[in-house]
């Protein structure tokens, strides 16, 4: 058994240690580039999305339209080079729980439904985001590091990577 542990689990979380600052920056780039562009797109068409707005009955559609396409052109381009990635993440994450309530509850009829949305991936990831950080490769990263600010330290043991093999 141990054998099995030390190939399967600890060997590969090992490894991964290495590429650990990979992952949120591929997440960032990804999410960020979208959104970044989703936002542009809604800033150039305000007149259109705001109709769309206020069709699936978001209140006051000509305020919250811009605020939405500012946040996720802004909020884009602060994922992709991770500034202030939580701030950021966590408001794009409300931004998808809206869209889906406003644009697609009525599609919903089974979690698989929910789940398949599109807006529930984004979702996922932008509270994956706004809870782990942006990683080693970020501008918070290098922001801390200039500032001399103690660095975060996860408060629980995680025994699969401090585990001796």
């Amino acid at each position: 058994m141990k054998s099995i542990v030390n190939l399967l689990i600890l060997l590969p979380a090992r490894i991964a240690l290495y590429f650990s600052w990979a992952g949120p920056l591929i997440m960032r780039v990804v999410v960020g580039y979208t959104f970044m562009l989703a936002g542009w797109g809604k800033l150039n068409n305000l007149a259109l999305v705001t109709e769309n707005f206020a069709g699936w009955g978001i209140p006051f559609p000509n305020i919250l339209t811009p605020f939405v396409a500012g946040v996720e052109f802004l909020g884009g381009i602060m994922l992709i080079f991770g500034l202030f990635t939580r701030i950021p993440a966590a408001m794009l994450a409300i931004v998808m729980v809206v869209a889906i309530r406003a644009a697609k509850w009525d599609e919903v009829d089974s979690v698989q439904t929910l789940l398949g949305f599109e807006e529930a991936t984004y979702f996922a990831a932008f509270m994956w985001l706004a809870i782990a950080g942006p990683g080693a490769a970020s501008l918070d990263r290098a922001l801390v590091n200039a500032s001399g600010s103690p660095k975060l330290q996860p408060e629980t043991h995680n025994p699969v990577t401090s585990a001796k093999g």
